[in-house]
């Protein structure tokens, strides 16, 4: 049986930050008298210093297949066509769909899909139950989209960082958004800012915020008709400093913006719209908010400071803690606990992390095996992975195993033991069970999965029928998929209860079941 469907693609978000800083409607004008900004405690001594190295970076997936409660949905982008498996049943189902599908993001109570098509300027809206689906024409040229908290509204707009096709018209826009309502089909498009960076949503829906070069586009979605108002983050608008980063505290009251090379932490009003800034003294390099979203930990690598600032009333003496000298430490990831952040650079070539426990501020620099490309925790803050470079380098002799190649390593979080594992190739994706026991990774071009046991610190080899894509953890919490290679479609389904792997294959010839 056939029937119309749709791509689900999971919306991923750029940026570090997930959730926001909060502070009192009170809180003091930054320079009146909330702390010495000249002092060699607001600068670390070194003002604004540059350490000449380019911007730490952070990894988005593309076309990634999203398990929902009931489905796997896996795009199909060089057929234009997509598959749904049904879970637990596996039942196979696959249909056309819009040219090029370069996102999709379901509503949280799966009710609704809403997948964008680049290749036809549209958002196509479906309805689950029934597959009835509404296509809305969007501005030309976008290439990417993000849905609201709610499921209602989705930004689609133009991401220099995603996947960018050539125009097809005699002009393009790089300061253009489109507001699609998912519920009534309404379209506003709207002029935000040059190169939109990311959009960001107040945690009930109320607003959009719109992060672009220069300026916040903040749409208020509470009003009868949305309405934009822009907002200049810089003050220096021939040359201004470029947003990075933006999050939302989570009354909606405020959004604070990290600028490349800024010396502060810019504050709007998302009411007013005025701008405020909490003086660095240095470029900030990352920000994250601790889980218990008590704090906001921002990191400045020129001068090896971590700024930790209180979220009622960020405007207050913050907390300056010195990072250790013998490392360049440029971004940081806190684990789900809150017990710990690591720090760490994607770009400096060393090969260190360092562990910063909250409890006591103490920062730890430890060794690596390679320089470091990216760093994940499980779920239950127990375990870090370390995805490494292929390139070595300072550090990494000729005469390592690990020399000019792929490699990952395990660390014990308690102990900070360290198992670090020769890779075969790229890393393409990880999941990570809920529980935190498991992780699952893929290689490029390696027909493997590998099944990453933490308590262990040890891992098993799957065989795969043909080279993975992606990978992720079914509803159940412990069992993986494996989307694969296949001039028709290839979807494989491991349960580490029984290591028992199921292969479906042919999803556009009534696939079945291969064991």
């Amino acid at each position: 049986m056939r029937t119309s469907l749709w791509p689900l693609l999971p919306l991923l978000l750029v940026g570090c930050a997930d959730y926001a800083l909060t502070m009192d409607n009170a809180s003091p004008q930054a320079g009146d008298g909330a702390y010495d900004t000249g002092s060699s405690f607001a600068d670390g001594g070194s003002g604004g210093a540059d350490d000449g190295l380019p911007p730490e970076t952070e990894d988005t997936l593309y076309l990634r297949p999203i398990a929902t409660r009931s489905y796997v949905f896996i795009a199909n982008e060089d057929r234009d066509t997509v598959t749904r498996v049904t879970v637990p049943g596996l039942e196979v189902l696959t249909a056309p769909t819009g040219s090029r599908p370069a996102v999709v993001a379901a509503s949280p109570d799966g009710a609704t899909a809403v997948v964008f098509a680049a290749g036809d300027d549209e958002v196509d809206v479906f309805d689950t139950t029934s597959l009835e689906h509404t296509a809305i024409p969007v501005r030309p040229d976008m290439n990417w989209m993000q849905m609201s908290p709610d499921g209602r509204w989705v930004v689609c707009y133009h991401d220099q960082d995603a996947p960018d096709p050539e125009a097809d018209n005699g002009a393009r826009s790089y300061n253009e958004v489109s507001l699609v309502d998912v519920t009534t089909g309404q379209h506003w498009p709207m002029v935000v800012g040059f190169n939109p960076r990311s959009v960001a949503y107040t945690p009930d829906s109320r607003m959009a915020i719109v992060v672009s070069d220069a300026y916040l586009g903040i749409i208020d979605l509470g009003a009868a008709e949305p309405t934009l108002q822009r907002v200049a983050i810089a003050d220096d608008l021939v040359n201004p400093p470029l947003a990075e980063e933006v999050t939302v505290a989570p009354d909606g009251t405020w959004a604070f913006v990290r600028q490349q090379g800024g010396t502060d932490l810019v504050v709007v009003d998302l009411a007013s719209g005025a701008v405020d800034r909490v003086p660095v003294g240095a470029s900030l390099t990352d920000i994250d908010l601790s889980p218990d979203g008590i704090e906001a930990v921002a990191v400045a690598r020129s001068t090896s400071k971590l700024w930790i600032f209180q979220m009622a009333d960020p405007f207050a003496t913050p907390r300056v803690l010195d990072l250790p000298t013998d490392a360049v430490l440029g971004s940081i990831v806190m684990s789900p606990d809150g017990a710990r952040g690591l720090l760490y650079s994607t770009v400096s070539g060393l090969s260190r992390f360092a562990s910063w426990e909250r409890d006591t501020d103490e920062i730890v620099a430890h060794g690596l095996v390679k320089p470091v490309d990216r760093v994940e925790v499980s779920p239950d803050g127990a375990t870090a992975l370390v995805f490494h470079t292929k390139d070595d380098g300072s550090e990494v002799e000729a005469s390592s195993p690990f020399h000019n190649r792929y490699a990952l390593t395990m660390i014990d979080l308690s102990a900070f033991f360290s198992n670090p594992l020769l890779l075969s190739g790229e890393v393409l994706d990880l999941a990570q069970s809920e529980d935190g026991s498991l992780g699952y990774l893929v290689m490029d071009g390696q027909p493997w999965l590998e099944v990453l046991h933490y308590d262990s610190l040890l891992y098993d080899e799957v065989a795969l029928k043909s080279a993975p894509e992606h990978v992720g953890v079914m509803p159940d919490g412990t069992t993986a998929w494996v989307s694969q290679s296949h001039p028709l479609g290839r979807i494989s389904f491991y349960d580490p209860t029984d290591q028992s792997l199921q292969t479906l294959t042919g999803f556009e010839l009534n696939a079945g079941i291969e064991h």
